[in-house]
């Protein structure tokens, strides 16, 4: 059992501004990919890799996502009366048993590494990871259940990794890298959101996380870092200044960053296209799309 991960943490206390006015009164987390909500993706994703137990940080105004995941008799009454099973097998999917999810408030926002910290005494002295809904990766192996098996290989802690467009680097967690092996990254340093100029890699550090309880040890000093926030990049670099094992995982997939605007269009398109009841009208209508703006361009050349 030492190197099996059981428990996960949902970070979920953000306001989602960059969503308003949708989010006003629905939580970020519960908007949906064709038919999904983005948390029912990361809950999913965990449950693939074996987790059983669920904490959620939330804020204020999350009473929608945690309606989400109770039962709903009278609706799955009245599906069971239509017949309607495969819908009625779908809808228990979001039921969460009782027991296995627990709810933690983060009253002041502080950042992901406050985040994950509100969770400590739920997580005790026990391997966790860390899922960001925002991130939602598609792939033939979910991409938590990737970093579970290296995990049951290396212990340690182990970061989903990705290049990114140096342009975009600073924008991120970038990892400096010591050494390769396959998808496995040995790393040698990691820093938030480095300025210009400074970043030691476009490997960037994306919302999956596998952590020993050390972290949460690291997260105790409360060390303000990039934005003025308390920063989980930073408990990780302190985990390797002090010799710990730290890792980055490049994962099989695609990932979207569900977190803006272009990236939820983009994960839009693409979770339609995958889907055989969905592909060929919602192609074809795309198909049009496409043929138009190209005459447009056409015109106004």
């Amino acid at each position: 059992m030492k190197n099996k991960v059981l428990k996960a943490i949902f970070p979920v206390a953000g306001l989602g501004t960059r969503f308003l006015p949708a989010t006003k009164s629905i939580p970020k987390e519960i908007l949906s990919l064709v038919d999904k909500p983005l948390i029912q993706y990361a809950i999913d994703e965990a449950r693939d890799a074996g987790i059983k137990e669920f904490i959620f940080v939330t804020s204020r105004g999350k009473g929608a996502l945690e309606d989400y995941f109770d039962g709903a008799p009278q609706l799955e009454l009245a599906l069971r009366r239509q017949n309607k099973m495969e819908l009625l097998k779908i809808l228990r999917k979001t039921t969460m048993e009782s027991g296995e999810i627990a709810y933690i408030r983060q009253r002041d926002p502080k950042g992901l590494g406050h985040a994950v910290w509100c969770a400590r005494r739920l997580i005790g002295n026990e391997p966790f990871a860390v899922l960001l809904p925002d991130d939602v990766i598609a792939g033939d192996a979910p991409c938590l259940q990737q970093m579970t098996e290296a995990f049951a290989e290396t212990g340690g802690n182990i970061i989903a990794a990705m290049e990114v467009p140096p342009a975009q680097a600073s924008s991120y967690g970038l990892m400096d890298v010591a050494s390769a092996k396959g998808p496995l990254l040995t790393l040698k340093g990691m820093v938030e959101k480095p300025e210009s100029g400074s970043a030691p890699s476009n490997i960037a550090a994306i919302g999956r996380y596998i952590l020993t309880p050390q972290i949460m040890k690291n997260l105790n000093q409360k060390m303000i870092g990039a934005g003025g926030e308390i920063q989980l990049t930073d408990a990780i670099a302190a985990e390797i200044s002090r010799g710990g094992a730290v890792y980055g995982y490049k994962f099989s997939g695609t990932r979207y960053d569900c977190g803006s605007k272009a990236g939820f269009l983009k994960a839009t398109v693409a979770f339609g296209l995958a889907r055989e009841d969905l592909r060929d009208e919602f192609g074809a209508f795309l198909d049009e799309v496409a043929a138009e703006r190209q005459k447009q361009q056409d015109i106004a050349v």
